[in-house]
């Protein structure tokens, strides 16, 4: 049987929540390397929440350095918005403080990996994902207007740097593909442990909704099929119409029924809480957003050639060895490139532009 912690806390009180995480699902920390990874969206503010709440991030690197880890790693690889902004996302949001020294950014180191190629043969996964012993995920208690549910399963998207993320947007081709999908990135590493930021909510439409919902509570699990289908359930939606949730229990993943997973707190359903509409039409179905997606994976970096000093930064650091040098000047190669925007990030003479 599966086990989900619901626990009350705020984000004065989460150190007692988090310690209560470690004591219902131990982990032995000692010597291992650990990745710890936040739900950062996009560059924003802490109070719109948007992103794991740092008072979260902090509670959870505080408690895992005590247990002596070999190496201790916060990083994530922001959506849509933010790519090319890996570092501001984390100061702006406060989980670079959080992070208190451990944050790196994992888009600048990559490893290519077979995927499904329904939707694209291979993609490339932050190496420190594929290396980590331990990883703990840090999802947001949100909506989305694809997935209907962004938590455990699809906080694991972020385990994928660059403009990738859009290609598969738009390989996927409809909400039910693409929540098929997402297990499909899901299962590549699936996270040891999941703590959920449900604090402070998101309804509507989110990922990025106004409309924020003070619940009150942390959520962890070792599994995140069953901490998902708990949280469909307290949002007001049964997890079998989730078809993320349907394929993950397919492949063996875990289990939504209720009926399978202990309930460790008190299990309530959020009266009138809004959800956005089933069918993934609030975003498939949006042209805007789809030309959004469709200019985010033809960008291509480029150099200035007026401010480009042939350093070779951009060369040595792209994480898919998609940029040469030729007549001083770097090349892409536009088949290789993820559009991670890495190149652009670390251009000491901020030579390169994306077109």
């Amino acid at each position: 049987m599966f086990k989900v912690m619901i626990h009350p806390a705020t984000y004065e009180t989460v150190s007692q929540a988090v310690d209560r995480v470690f004591e219902m699902f131990p982990l032995d920390l000692k010597g291992k390397k650990v990745l710890v990874k936040p739900n950062v969206l996009r560059s924003s503010e802490a109070r719109e929440g948007i992103v794991t709440n740092p008072a979260v991030l902090r509670a959870v690197v505080e408690k895992v350095e005590s247990m002596n880890p070999a190496s201790l790693i916060v990083g994530d690889n922001p959506g849509l918005l933010s790519y090319g902004a890996n570092e501001e996302s984390f100061r702006r949001t406060g989980l670079m403080e959080a992070a208190r020294g451990h944050y790196v950014n994992i888009g600048n180191d990559s490893e290519k990996v077979v995927f499904n190629p329904d939707f694209m043969p291979t993609v490339s996964v932050s190496r420190i994902v594929l290396e980590a012993d331990v990883i703990i995920s840090l999802p947001k208690f949100k909506t989305h207007g694809l997935t209907v549910v962004t938590g455990a399963i699809k906080n694991c998207y972020g385990f994928l740097p660059g403009a990738q993320k859009a290609r598969l947007h738009r390989a996927a081709g409809s909400p039910e593909r693409f929540q098929e999908m997402i297990v499909d990135v899901f299962r590549l590493r699936v996270p040891d442990l999941f703590i959920m930021d449900a604090v402070v909510g998101m309804e509507g439409n989110g990922p990025t909704s106004p409309d924020l919902r003070d619940i009150g509570l942390i959520l962890a699990s070792d599994n995140g099929v069953a901490m998902d289908g708990v949280v469909a359930t307290m949002m007001g939606c049964a997890p079998e119409r989730l078809q993320f949730l349907r394929k993950a229990k397919e492949m063996g993943l875990g289990d939504y029924c209720l009926d399978h997973i202990e309930i460790v707190g008190e299990l309530k359903k959020l009266p009138n809480f809004k959800l956005p509409p089933l069918s993934g039409e609030a975003i498939h179905g949006n042209e805007m957003i789809q030309a959004f997606l469709k200019q985010r994976t033809l960008l291509r970096p480029k150099a200035d050639p007026q401010l480009c000093t042939a350093c070779s930064t951009c060369v040595n650091q792209c994480p898919v060895s998609a940029l040469s040098m030729h007549d001083n000047i770097p090349q892409v190669d536009g088949d290789a490139c993820i559009t991670c925007f890495c190149c652009q990030e670390v251009c000491p003479e901020k030579a390169i532009t994306l077109q």
